[in-house]
């Protein structure tokens, strides 16, 4: 099989991949093409689109063109005048200075060719330019035949050897470079988040359109950015505008984790754009005065919290009342839960109240509704995962949605009747990739990992949650994980059978990925769960 240096080359242009994959299709096994291949030397900087090396007939350098290409004296592309043969002429001179440059190569010279492409033309067979004979200028149509164009330049350059296999393993040696650190799987999680905080800002817009609306519900899939909305959200009402006084504002959740997250974020605003508050419902009770309750005392949270913070609310001063109301993840909230949050508005008719939920990430037993009417607004863009991720949990997800969050790795479902070794396993496979511990997190849809369980014991709810933040292996569940994510997720489907709201888990631990995505379970159970189109995304076989 031909081999592509790099093996999923990236391209400027529809054309020049175009012609990859055509040349890639027609070459023989025995071939190797460099995409897109830089070269700086002798104080200038190259770039060949494409470099062939053929065993038995030589190299050729191709400078691809695409839209309209012609010569009337000059080489024109569209509107602009260009000079396609002279670049490749000049990176062919430029490579075959550099590799007989290398103290490793002592094989004379050997036959360089180098020539032009232009996939979305044709030209006739006596077309005939002074720097570039019709035999080295190659349109769409010669496509079809390019392999035999390539071999007739190479045999068109005389008094050259014609390399051997073993000439052209070497020259890639010496084109690949030596002391490379390999592939910074981390550095490409950096860059493809700084892209989604970009499109997250440009989706803040949003914000501004609506800022004479009191009374919104934001819906929107996994991805969508809807937490980074409802923080730029809280920060641009905490500080005001022109033409609106800054508010006291409250930003709320349910899970521990993601209130955590929102704190650390506020905190680390300047002041005068901060919140009043930022953290979970029952932490805005306990300032208030409320009692605390366990996790598993399902009367305690449905009724008695909110009734005892309806009270208190209604007892709160003006100063301590509210402006606005924001809340990220409300699916999460019980229909009692927005009768004290309403008391604690300034004005409960008309003061605001933001919403942000995804219907498909409801994996609590509570199904509550804000008791007032709110304009709905829908992201139907996927910013945060890449394309593969995305495309994986996309039909789980409650509307279709584009995908923008760029290309990465397949995901890899990894079979398992027992699941929770074989997810360790996953997670020592991303450490020894490249992967940094702290971009990491095994994450589980049924019984909790050993280790959460242990570290739970040991620190508490608080002190568990602060290590999502240190530089180590995160070790979670998928109901405390919404509105987080991490760069490579190991999703263990630890359950045996399917049971209320599975479908709602699986979405939710394979959304948490925004790079690399490995899921580990039983094929039969993630079938039953996801459904057959998530089966057949994953892999598992029917």
């Amino acid at each position: 099989m031909t081999r592509s240096i790099p093996e999923a080359p990236r391209f400027a242009s529809p054309a020049e991949r175009e012609t990859w994959a055509r040349v890639m299709a027609a070459l023989p096994g025995d071939a190797t093409v460099f995409a897109n291949f830089p070269l700086h030397t002798g104080g200038f900087d190259h770039e060949a689109d494409l470099v062939v090396l053929l065993p038995d007939h030589g190299v050729v350098v191709l400078e691809v063109k695409g839209g309209s290409i012609w010569y009337d004296g000059e080489w024109h592309q569209n509107d602009h005048v260009i000079h396609p043969t002279d670049q490749a002429r000049r990176v062919k001179y430029a490579l075959r200075e550099y590799v007989e440059g290398d103290p490793r190569w002592s094989r004379g010279r050997i036959t360089w060719a180098h020539g032009v492409v232009a996939p979305d033309s044709t030209f006739t067979a006596d077309v005939q330019a002074p720097d570039c004979p019709r035999s080295s200028l190659h349109d769409g149509e010669d496509l079809h035949d390019i392999l035999g164009r390539l071999e007739n330049q190479c045999s068109e350059v005389r008094a050259t050897k014609r390399p051997s296999d073993d000439d052209l393993q070497l020259m890639v040696e010496i084109l690949s470079g030596r002391g490379f650190t390999g592939l910074d799987l981390n550095a490409e999680a950096r860059q493809r988040q700084a892209e989604a905080d970009r499109l997250t800002a440009e989706q803040a817009m949003l914000l501004r359109v609506t800022r004479l609306l009191n009374r919104v519900e934001v819906r929107g899939g996994a991805g969508s950015g809807k937490t980074m909305l409802a923080l730029a959200q809280t920060k641009e009402l905490s500080r005001g505008r022109e033409d609106t006084p800054p508010r006291r504002v409250a930003l709320l959740c349910y899970s521990i984790g993601l209130g955590q997250f929102l704190r650390r974020e506020v905190e680390s605003w300047p002041k005068g754009t901060r919140p009043a508050f930022a953290g979970t419902f029952a932490e805005l009770g306990r300032r208030w005065g409320a009692p605390d309750g366990t996790r598993e005392d399902s009367e305690f949270w449905e009724e008695k919290l909110p009734a005892i913070m309806a009270e208190l609310a209604a007892e709160l001063s003006e100063g301590e009342k509210y402006d606005a109301i924001i809340v990220d993840e409300a699916q999460d909230f019980a229909d009692s839960w927005w009768v004290p949050l309403l008391r604690a508005l300034k004005d409960p008719e008309r003061g605001g109240l933001y919403v942000y939920s995804d219907e498909n990430q409801r994996i609590f037993a509570r199904f509550g509704q804000p008791p007032v009417p709110l304009v709905p607004l829908v992201l139907d863009h996927n910013l945060r995962n890449t394309r593969q991720i995305h495309s994986a949990f996309g039909p789980l997800a409650p509307t279709r949605m584009t995908a923008r969050g760029g290309d990465g790795v397949d995901v890899t479902f990894v079979p398992s009747e027992d699941p929770l070794p074989a997810a360790d396993d996953a997670v020592d496979t991303l450490l020894d990739v490249g992967w940094h511990p702290g971009n990491i997190a095994l994450l589980t849809t049924g019984s909790r990992h050993p280790v959460q369980s242990e570290l739970t014991g040991s620190r508490g709810q608080i002190g568990y949650w602060r290590t999502y933040w240190e530089d180590e292996v995160f070790y979670g569940h998928v109901l405390g994980c919404k509105g987080l994510e991490r760069p490579a997720i190991v999703l263990c489907v630890n359950e045996s059978h399917v049971r209320d709201r599975s479908r709602e888990r699986l979405y939710v631990g394979m959304s948490r990925a925004t790079d690399h995505l490995i899921v580990v379970g039983d094929p039969d159970v993630v079938r039953e769960v996801g459904g057959p189109e998530v089966a057949e995304r994953l892999g598992i076989a029917t």
